[in-house]
């Protein structure tokens, strides 16, 4: 073992071997990986090893797609057979809406590249005569999916490492981590110190432990999870051939081969988290838990109802071994904010369907700088400094429901409320119906009162539709009030703020009294943000943005920050709120509050005042993100409770009415202003869309802008569109397919109905080639197709004029 290597990977499960692989495979040779006792030893060794492509998030399938398409890649690499059987896959529904999500999944696969195909009770049957399709609707078969051998697969991708390069040293266990000066580490080890300019935590069962070493704690707890291993079943032997991998979305089971019997596992109702206060390090390499099948007789009595020969067959063995779980499920990947060349690895459930494209995107992350791909969906920034009951209740929640239908609009109570605004409790008093945001309690929208507020989960139009209308048609007529208090609000000083700002964004940088949306680039000229930059004095900046990427953002100025502390950045999100009034009579409602002076002053769009709202001291931003003349009006958190009770004191006779998020995505989607996560992300630029127009290619430096410079020339692949689509009762929710007759040529970021023109709208990405301004596309809604067509012009208030003329 040397003394020193460019990175060290800690933990030999099926994640660090796949990290340490790519890492040699992109170049990086001088590697070592550490394991406590011997490869797949944790949880590794005893995972049902099943391998499939759906996820909720687009990006997270094309990774798993990845995955999923590199086993072959390694055992040839690695020459080692990882057990691979690929007998496909079936999802099966037994409910209209199990149906029409395995449609919308369907669908969705169409532009994802993932091969799947809709089969029927009868084709179910005849691709696996263990189940029961008295009740069943139909299926969604996927040829590419099935399981492989843990214990194969691991040391595939370890022997492809070693043949490049990299080190492996089992019975190494790491004691503790320091961190030097410079960033690079002292990896401690029973074994002696190795000096490594990157630590990656792939520890897995133990990544909590290897997280506090460098002071970091990671959002994970593992769960205890049980499979059973039956003894042969005639009906299998019979049939001659191997089955398909089946997950029953009903039962919330799933079922594989193994030999002449199956392995059959189930997600509880009544889950077990395990080893909260740590994981032992004792915890051998082929340790097992007890198995406890009474807490499990409800889910397997519904499994045996489904695969009544699995009920009849005896058991030959039961694993009960703990994997580790995040509150959503997914990952924890990518650098660790505050520890330079710290990076995670872990909290992955589902090894087998994402740990090769874990190990692609940090291996890229870790060489380049950032992924190719956008990986926001296993980010380890996506989550706030969050509680271990937090956690635990989270994935909890999150287990129990693990082939739960969840709805667009569903909201799961678990860890609820966890952060709430001053305002939350007067909300509650309006009946407002909550939804959550990294953690912070916010309004969707206000049920009338007497009502019950609550949301009936659905993938169509829901019972909030009329009502999320009418807060539409008071801001257009009106003037209504958002509380926006959960958006980003950092605070950007010093006498290098200036400059800084400058090179981290690619836009102009405001004058003094003004605001400026700005894009923010990688070096690969992809999009790292889209922010407004507030400037109420000369040397003092606010930078605004998603309330949900604090972590993401913090991230990523903290790393460019100079070393010289000529630039001071402050997270202020919290300590600040911020009141959004828009509507017609926005002007006479603030004129109220901080008079004709400062309304004057602030007439202007994208100004920025200093003003008094009464005694509460408040900043005002002439901008809205509803298309209606209106302000951003931000104050100390302390005041916000005050500023909004003057507001409603004073707007009683101009219909001053609160408006939740359902209707703001309404009105912003009529104005065809895009947002992040949709329409804007790593995986576009801005020559793909609307913030091309923020670029400043004539600034001499900017992040990105040799890169922004060569896409400038270049056709992009896709650009942004805007659609109607011919919908009734349900709209298009993001990530459908765009059709041209029969050849998919886009798909959607986001779609919802425009209360106020009427139409079932759609934001989304086509082809350059196959934009067509007469063309007839069509749009999946719900599994089916719905014509569509471009609009050639946002169709709401296309000139922005009532964002600039008060009444």
């Amino acid at each position: 073992m040397k003394s020193h290597y460019q990175a060290v990977v800690i933990g030999g499960g099926v994640v660090g071997c796949s990290v340490l692989y790519h890492l040699t495979k992109f170049g990086w040779k001088d590697v070592a990986l550490l394991e406590r006792k011997v490869l797949t030893a944790g949880s590794t060794w005893h995972a049902a090893a099943g391998f499939h492509a759906i996820n909720s998030d687009p990006n997270v399938v094309r990774l798993q797609t990845y995955t999923i398409a590199l086993y072959k890649e390694i055992q040839e690499a690695g020459d080692q057979d990882v057990g691979l059987h690929v007998p496909g896959g079936i999802t099966i529904a037994a409910t209209p809406e199990r149906w029409e999500f395995l449609r919308t999944e369907w669908s969705r696969h169409r532009f994802m590249g993932v091969n799947s195909e809709l089969i029927t009770p009868s084709e179910i049957k005849a691709r696996c005569p263990l189940v029961d399709t008295t009740d069943v609707i139909g299926g969604l078969w996927m040829p590419d999916e099935g399981h492989l051998d843990p214990y194969g697969a691991t040391h595939a991708y370890a022997r492809a490492a070693k043949k490049q390069g990299a080190e492996i040293h089992q019975h190494t266990k790491v004691e503790s981590l320091q961190q030097r000066s410079d960033g690079s580490w002292d990896v401690v080890t029973d074994k002696g110190v190795i000096h490594a300019e990157h630590v990656v935590n792939a520890a897995g069962l133990w990544a909590r432990e290897v997280g506090m070493m460098a002071g970091v704690k990671l959002p994970l707890i593992p769960m205890e999870h049980h499979y059973l291993i039956t003894e042969a079943i005639p009906e299998l032997q019979a049939f001659g051939k191997e089955i398909p991998v089946v997950v029953d979305l009903d039962g919330e089971i799933y079922m594989r081969q193994e030999h002449a019997g199956v392995l059959f596992g189930v997600y509880e109702k009544n889950s077990t988290p395990w080893s909260l206060s740590g994981t032992p390090w004792d915890y051998g390499e082929t340790d097992l838990l007890q198995p406890n099948l009474e807490k499990l007789e409800n889910e397997l009595m519904k499994g045996f109802e489904r695969f009544p020969s699995v009920g009849n067959a005896g058991i030959k063995r039961i694993v009960n071994g703990p994997f580790t779980f995040t509150p959503d499920g997914n990952p924890l990947v990518g650098p660790v904010r505050g520890k330079r060349n710290y990076w995670a690895a872990c909290g992955c459930m589902a090894g087998f369907s994402q740990g090769g494209g874990m190990g692609l995107a940090l291996a890229q992350w870790m060489i380049d700088g950032e992924p190719q791909d956008n990986v926001f969906g296993f980010d380890v920034a996506r989550f706030p400094k969050l509680t271990q009951n937090f956690v635990t209740a989270k994935a909890k929640e999150f287990y129990e429901h693990r082939f739960y239908l969840a709805r667009p609009n569903e909201q799961w109570p678990a860890g609820r409320p966890m952060r709430t605004t001053p305002l939350y409790e007067l909300q509650k008093q309006k009946n407002a119906v909550f939804g959550v945001s990294y953690g912070l309690e916010t309004p969707l929208w206000f049920a009338p009162q007497g009502e019950k507020a609550f949301e009936v989960p659905t993938f169509k139009r829901s019972n909030a539709f009329d009502v999320v209308a009418a807060e539409c048609a008071n801001v257009r007529e009106n003037v209504g009030l958002f509380d926006a208090s959960g958006y980003a609000k950092y605070e950007v000083t010093g006498p290098g703020a200036h400059a800084w700002l400058d090179r981290m964004f690619a836009s102009k940088i405001p004058a003094v009294g003004r605001a400026r949306l700005a894009p923010m680039l990688g070096e690969s000229g992809r999009l790292m943000g889209d922010l407004t930059i507030l400037r109420p004095a000369e040397k003092t900046f606010f930078v605004t943005g998603s309330g949900y990427l604090q972590e993401w953002h913090m991230r990523w100025f903290e790393a460019h920050l100079p070393s010289d502390g000529s630039v001071r950045i402050e997270n202020r999100s919290d300590a600040l709120s911020m009141l959004a009034v828009a509507g017609p009579k926005a002007s006479a409602l603030v004129e109220r509050l901080v008079g004709h002076a400062a309304v004057e002053l602030a007439k202007p769009l994208l100004s920025v005042t200093a003003a008094e709202a009464g005694v509460i001291p408040v900043t005002m931003a002439r901008m809205s993100l509803t298309g209606e003349y209106g302000y951003e009006l931000y104050c100390e958190s302390t005041y916000v409770r005050s500023l909004y009770e003057q507001l409603f004191a004073a707007g009683s006779d101009l219909g001053l009415r609160e408006y939740g998020v359902w209707a703001l995505l309404s009105m912003r989607l009529e104005k065809g202003f895009g947002i992040w996560s949709r329409e804007f992300g790593p995986e576009y630029t801005p020559f793909m869309n609307e913030l091309a127009h923020f670029v400043d290619l004539g600034k001499p430096e900017f992040i990105g802008r040799e890169a922004a410079l060569r896409a400038k020339d270049e056709t992009p692949p896709h650009r942004l569109v805007m659609l109607e689509i011919a919908a009734t009762d349900a709209d298009a929710s993001g990530f459908e397919p765009i059709w041209l007759g029969e050849k998919v040529v886009g798909f959607t970021t986001s779609g919802g109905y425009g209360h106020t023109v009427k139409k079932s709208l759609a934001m989304g990405y086509i082809e350059t080639a196959q934009i067509d301004a007469d063309a007839t596309y069509e749009v999946h809604v719900l599994g089916e197709r719905r014509a569509a067509k471009l609009l050639s012009e946002i169709p709401y208030d296309p000139k922005g004029a009532r964002m600039r003329t008060a009444k």
